[in-house]
């Protein structure tokens, strides 16, 4: 009689995007693919939690052929991959938004202005002197003054420094600046988000664990910047990525290999073998 396989021990594997689930040229590789397949058919769940919104992340999952759940925009939409529509949204009060800019700018000095509009199909729309860095063939609008920003509902806005002050000083300057009206992150190089005060990877996720049953306790995480702090204090574990922002390194439970060399596929492995 052949012996039992291991139990896995989480019945949610919560992964980021960028830097984390995704490699440096924005594809999954056949080890992780097979690491997370093999997770699941041992019980778990896997579920997608991005910075980015839905409109940036839908062909992504399409390529995956991740038909689950998602929390996108920073655990502002929860979005059903396979029946391409969006369960929830938060959007950021767009008068509560300029005051809180405003403030931000009476201390930091002008900043290029970008916004992520609701909805699936909601565009990431980019003001005066916004650069945006990376995957620069993402659908994006550009517009020629700031007041067209704010003509649709947005969950996000994007803040950039002309001056190049670092993203870590930007943010820490938005919140003494606005801490009360809004809520700031760092989600990645050059990227320093404006969110509905409160709003966070870890409110998004629990909103969608609710709905798969997954309780924190047996959720483990997986993530690179200061935005997956809210995720890895809400579930049970939580795995940096080698190389990830030193303040997610400081409250890791344990450091993984990069993105670009399969670190979840390391742990998810590792687990799957059993003790």
């Amino acid at each position: 009689m052949s012996a039992r396989p291991p139990a896995f021990p989480f019945r949610l594997v919560a992964t980021d995007l960028d830097g984390t689930l995704l490699r440096s040229d924005h594809t999954v590789s056949v080890r992780t693919r097979d690491a997370l397949a093999a997770a699941t058919a041992a019980g778990a769940a896997h579920i997608v939690v991005t910075g980015r919104s839905v409109r940036w992340t839908k062909h992504i999952l399409d390529e995956l052929d991740y038909h689950g759940l998602a929390v996108c925009g920073q655990g502002s939409q929860l979005y059903h991959a396979g029946e391409h529509r969006v369960l929830t949204s938060v959007t950021l009060d767009r008068r509560q938004a300029r005051t809180a800019l405003a403030k931000i700018e009476a201390e930091v000095g002008r900043l290029a202005v970008a916004v992520s509009r609701d909805g699936v199909d909601g565009d990431v729309v980019f003001g005066p002197g916004y650069r945006l860095e990376g995957e620069t063939t993402l659908p994006s609008t550009l517009v020629s003054g700031q007041d067209e920003l704010w003509e649709l509902p947005v969950n996000k806005l994007y803040l950039q420094h002309p001056g190049g002050m670092g993203d870590d000083a930007l943010a820490e300057a938005a919140r003494r600046a606005a801490g009360d009206l809004v809520s700031v992150v760092v989600s990645g190089e050059g990227i320093v988000e404006v969110l509905p005060l409160g709003l966070s990877k870890a409110r998004g996720l629990s909103m969608a664990a609710r709905r798969l049953g997954a309780p924190a306790a047996s959720t483990i995480a997986f993530g690179d910047m200061p935005n997956d702090i809210p995720m890895f204090a809400w579930a049970s574990r939580g795995v940096a990525m080698a190389g990830a922002h030193p303040e997610l390194l400081a409250v890791a439970d344990e450091v993984t290999a990069s993105n670009d060399e399969d670190g979840i596929a390391v742990v998810l492995e590792r687990l799957l073998a059993g003790p």
